[in-house]
């Protein structure tokens, strides 16, 4: 019955989340959430004491620890990179960095059961993070790699264009840039949605139970920018 707890400061959002897998009964999945832009240092490890203490444990409780690796807020993804190595190192747990443009494809699916969707973040300097899932019945599958582009490249994943196909996260505010193809494709946009912490444990449970746990210092978060991942042109 493993405890995992993940925190997430990738974006104007904070949140914290603790899940407890219980054998023959319900998980329990306790969580804070805040829009909090530029408050993250001060809000993020009160939010961890919260979860910890309404769930009744201790640090030395937790099996494993997750944050939000990235892609997202340069300075965000340092701070939670920062407060999850400093309490995996402290406890001696195994660390899990866990993709944002995942999490936030799981939210969509756990909230309103949406299929076929594609995840994007505004990156600033006309460029977004994006990338395509398919989703079933709790789980988020990859249908291409994680990508930094200009949102006038963003394309369907080959073979996957008579899907209804549905935008979600802050780099869908350039959906107007993005070409034609892709803009009808879209039967719902929601860009004001922000990964959440309780959508990484989820992922992060699943990532412990098949043994993908690491030392804290092996797990450094994923920027994307220092990477050359440019979709190709169709």
């Amino acid at each position: 019955m493993p405890i995992l707890l993940a925190l997430d400061a990738s974006s104007s959002a904070c949140s914290a989340a603790l899940l407890r897998r219980r054998d023959n009964h319900p998980d329990e999945l306790i969580s804070r959430f805040e829009l909090a832009p530029r408050a993250h240092t001060r809000r993020l490890l009160p939010m961890v004491d919260e979860v910890l203490d309404e769930a009744g444990v201790t640090p030395a409780d937790l099996d494993a620890i997750a944050y939000g690796r990235g892609p997202g807020s340069f300075t965000g993804l340092r701070i939670a990179a920062g407060a999850a190595q400093g309490l995996a190192f402290g406890l001696d747990r195994p660390l899990l960095g866990i993709s944002t443009l995942q999490a936030l494809a799981l939210g969509a699916h756990r909230r309103h059961h949406y299929r076929y969707l594609i995840t994007a973040l505004d990156a600033r300097m006309g460029e977004i993070y994006a990338a395509c899932w398919r989703c079933h019945q709790g789980h988020v599958e990859p249908l291409d790699e994680e990508a930094v582009l200009p949102p006038e490249r963003l394309q369907l994943p080959e073979g996957h264009d008579d899907h209804d196909w549905v935008g979600v996260g802050s780099g869908w505010t350039l959906r107007e840039s993005m070409p034609a193809g892709t803009q009808v494709a879209m039967s719902l946009c929601l860009p004001d949605v922000d990964v959440a912490a309780e959508d990484l444990v989820l992922l992060a449970a699943d990532a412990f139970a098949a043994g993908e746990g690491r030392p804290a210092h092996e797990v450094q978060p994923v920027y994307l920018r220092d990477q050359v991942a440019w979709r190709k042109s169709r």
